[in-house]
């Protein structure tokens, strides 16, 4: 049997890992943009240090609540208001970003380089890890805490 709480228990490591890359890479300052593939855009705004913080803070703390989310869905958290909804949009937002690198393979392949194609395997083990949770934990996820 597929312990759903151990996957989501991962699930949310990873969100919680990810989310702290992204704090830490606004104190590793332009390089460290440069370096994990922001892009250039993103970049330039750290070096011009205009925009680029508010960004990635939004990033990180949006990846933040999703570990939330993943470790209420393992019983580590209280069980947070519309938890299995967000735990499906979670799992898909990682799926359909993991898997976003086929049509751009179609569409724009000059687009793909190693970041893209290294980003999305990442991104799609992560929404992998959290189908697995919330497949497996499905049932629990509908019971009143108490």
């Amino acid at each position: 049997m597929i312990d759903g709480k151990a996957w989501l228990t991962v699930g949310g490591g990873l969100s919680a890992v990810a989310s702290a890359l992204h704090v830490a890479i606004i104190f590793g300052g332009p390089s460290w943009y440069r370096f994990f593939g922001a892009g250039e855009k993103l970049t330039q705004m750290a070096e011009r240090g205009r925009g680029a913080v508010p960004v990635t803070l939004l990033i990180a703390a949006v990846l933040a609540v999703w570990a939330a989310f993943a470790f209420s869905g393992a019983g580590l958290l209280p069980k947070l208001p519309l938890l299995r909804t967000a735990l499906v949009a979670i799992t898909a937002v990682y799926l359909l970003r993991g898997l976003m690198v086929v049509p751009m393979a179609v569409v724009r392949p000059d687009m793909l380089n190693a970041f893209w194609l290294w980003n999305s395997a990442i991104v799609l083990a992560f929404g992998i890890v959290h189908a697995i949770g919330v497949w497996a934990a499905w049932p629990a996820l509908s019971r009143d805490p108490g």
